[in-house]
């Protein structure tokens, strides 16, 4: 479908208030060449307004899930607004068509942990952003699934949401470097027990052969290390036996080895790495953001599990966090027990599905209450390698 620009026109003289509105305009772009011209201008709006979490709407991220994830038939959907021809607001949407509905979802599905917009704040953001909604709404968008919406997102400003029942409501918990890291290991924030288990963890751990923690720059050996961990997470999700398609599915490997080899841009993307005789045995994949790190996939040999290695790399990704000058280490949604064990805070996250029309409406009203359940209780009761086939069936 051909780019779509929605302008305000005016016709006369226009009052202070008229010229200010009138300063502004939103386009519906779409397309993936119409994605890569906005690099630079997309890049300087981030540079000066992006938040640290939302490093999953960096162009340099999203570049690399429309390499790996974008279907046949290029859907992409950007909403631009502009003030006096700068670029001050960015919505990365994806669009798809579902039960004959319209419907536009963001960008970075399954690979991006948290969902919003980009947009400069001020006393305009709020307006900005329901000029996206309309926009969306002439556009013929039926419905906007927003996951992962973090209570301090750029989307949470928008009035809108508030008039929304989310879909999904869950925690995403951190952990404060400063508090959590110490020269030799964890922190006397924590109990002295878990300090001692610490320390027999390393003795164990020492005993299979010399332990090494280490980092590894940006390159080929980089990229294959990435796919390494998530082939080691993969396989220890299957032995407790956790359906996790996303991480099933070959891209979400093939995702981060392209991230993790790329040399010519920062992506972001740092590994930690517990080596045992010089074999790599523990990965952890984070991103580092304006001073905060966001741990991703951490994954080490299920040989390794007796010894706690598990337990071990996540202090490895503290301090490497750390040193590399983050203040804080975001440990993503769920907030699962083990994550809560390391955690000085939780920020709430929710999923959202927003009707722009009365067909959205209708399906917000009886169709979808009903069919989210219904899938989640089919999945759980599918044995893991079905998953798995139907995951890389869509490879």
């Amino acid at each position: 479908m051909p780019a779509k620009s929605m302008r305000r026109d005016t016709e006369g003289p226009l009052s202070p208030g008229d010229a200010v509105a009138a300063s502004f305009s939103v386009e519906i772009l779409t397309g993936r060449d119409a994605f890569l011209a906005l690099k630079p201008e997309w890049d300087a709006l981030f540079a000066r307004a992006g938040l640290p979490q939302q490093l999953f709407q960096r162009h340099a991220f999203l570049r690399y899930w429309c390499d790996h994830y974008l279907p046949a038939g290029d859907r992409l959907c950007l909403v631009v607004g502009r003030e006096s021809g700068r670029l001050v607001m960015l919505w990365p949407l994806e669009r798809r068509r579902r039960l004959g509905l319209e419907l536009v979802r963001l960008m970075g599905a399954p690979v991006a942990q948290f969902g919003d917009v980009l947009v400069e704040p001020g006393p305009r953001r709020e307006h900005w952003l329901e000029r996206g909604w309309e926009a969306l709404r002439r556009y013929g968008i039926d419905l906007v699934e927003l996951r992962l919406v973090r209570a301090d997102a750029a989307l949470a400003h928008c009035g809108r949401l508030a008039l929304v029942v989310p879909v999904v409501s869950q925690e995403a918990p951190f952990a404060d470097l400063a508090l959590r890291v110490a020269p030799d290991g964890p922190s006397l924030a924590y109990p002295a027990r878990d300090r001692s288990n610490y320390r027999r963890r390393l003795r164990r751990l020492a005993e299979r052969g010399e332990i090494v923690f280490a980092h590894q720059e940006p390159g080929p050996q980089a990229g294959a290390l990435a796919e390494q961990a998530v082939a080691m997470k993969r396989d220890a999700l299957a032995q407790h036996g956790i359906v996790a398609p996303a991480v099933s599915n070959p891209r979400f490997g093939r995702f981060f080895a392209a991230l993790a080899a790329e040399q010519s841009e920062d992506t972001g993307l740092r590994l930690s790495i517990v080596t045992c005789d010089d074999r790599p045995v523990g990965i952890d994949l984070s991103f580092d953001c304006k001073g905060r790190s966001f741990g991703h996939v951490i994954a080490s040999d299920l040989a390794f599990e007796r010894e706690g290695l598990g337990r071990v790399l996540i202090h490895h990704a503290f301090a490497s966090a750390r040193a590399r000058g983050n203040a804080i280490f975001d440990l993503l949604a769920p907030a699962d027990p083990y994550k809560r064990e390391h955690a000085d805070g939780a920020v709430p996250v929710r999923d959202f599905t927003v009707p722009l029309s009365w067909r959205g409406q209708l399906a917000c009203d009886l169709a979808l209450p009903q069919l989210r359940p219904t899938l989640k209780a089919i999945v759980k009761r599918l044995p893991a390698g079905w998953v798995q086939r139907f995951a890389r069936s869509g490879s």
